[in-house]
């Protein structure tokens, strides 16, 4: 990524927009300029309604009457929402100019993460032997494993496999002491995105299901957003036959990024996301750092109430 690249992605979509009605949240839309959308959430908490705009907004942040226009126009909706404060994370490098900039706009880092600052991103204009040539070595031998051991990878948008795929990560959850997705959440999400929401499932010869991935698909970018994964994952390398078709269906497919989303930030070898960050590098790929989530405050006072209830969940939850 270029340094002041501002990447689309389906978090800045109708579609993620829908998800988020669906499951009872307010959204709200303003365009800019007749073509920069603006997507936003409103959500309640006990700790504090705020407005969320993840993923964006997705402008041209050289334009600086445009950037003033929209940040005015942002913070005019949280008040009329009665919102404690906005939360934003744009889709720009985390670089000191771009932080300077939000300082500039009136941003505060946030205490929690919005949505995937850290990931991986494989560029699928490359050939697949390209790919494969840039995986570690460990990783490019569990592929080809994979292919020894017959392991087949299928995909499918129906409702029954979403319904086994809560099931399984539930179970997962479970083992690896983590907050699974409600089915609702999933439910929904197969329902915005239609068939740009496809499970794809890693099998036995003998049919017995090794892991589960999630793959929302929106403009030239899929995303890795959810996985699941049964005991039998632990001695067969399901996990890297399912990614390794998923690179191959969407380079077909015409897609040119993967972000397979999500991963510990360096140094930090007890995050949360510290166990899958060995198996996404391992692909390839960019490592990308966004900048992290940023504040508006609206309501100063309520906000240190906030403030102080994130930052204690953050060091709980090891994010």
């Amino acid at each position: 990524m270029k340094n002041n690249e501002n990447i689309g992605n389906f978090l800045q979509s109708s579609e993620w927009m829908k998800v988020n009605e669906l499951v009872g949240h307010k959204t709200i839309s303003r365009v800019f300029q007749k073509k920069y959308p603006v997507y936003m959430i409103v959500k309640n908490a006990k700790r504090g309604r705020y407005l969320e705009i993840p993923g964006g907004p997705l402008i041209n942040w050289q334009d600086h009457d445009l950037v003033e226009e929209v940040f005015a126009e942002i913070r005019k909706i949280a008040r009329h929402e009665s919102c404690v404060f906005i939360r934003l994370r744009p889709q720009l490098l985390d670089t000191a100019e771009n932080i300077e900039l939000l300082l500039r706009l009136g941003c505060r880092k946030s205490p929690m993460h919005l949505h995937a600052e850290h990931t991986v991103i494989l560029d699928l204009t490359k050939e697949e032997d390209v790919l494969l040539a840039e995986m570690r070595r460990q990783t490019r031998y569990e592929v080809r494993r994979s292919m020894k051991l017959e392991i087949k990878v299928e995909s499918s948008s129906s409702e029954e496999l979403f319904n086994e795929f809560h099931k399984v990560q539930v179970e997962t959850a479970n083992r690896q002491h983590f907050i699974p997705p409600q089915k609702k959440d999933l439910l929904a999400e197969r329902k915005a995105f239609g068939n740009n929401a496809v499970i794809y499932v890693a099998k036995t010869p003998e049919d017995e299901p090794i892991a589960y991935g999630l793959i929302l698909k929106n403009g030239v970018e899929a995303d890795y957003f959810e996985a699941a994964s049964t005991e039998l994952n632990r001695k067969l390398p399901g996990a890297y036959a399912l990614q390794w078709q998923v690179i191959r269906d969407l380079k077909k497919e015409g897609f040119l990024r993967y972000n397979l989303w999500g991963i510990a930030p360096p140094g930090q070898p007890h995050h949360r996301y510290a166990g899958v960050t060995t198996f996404k590098t391992g692909f390839g790929g960019e490592n990308v750092t966004f900048v992290p989530a940023h504040d508006i405050v609206i309501d100063s006072l309520r906000y240190k109430f906030d403030l102080l209830v994130e930052t204690i969940r953050k060091k709980r939850r090891k994010l």
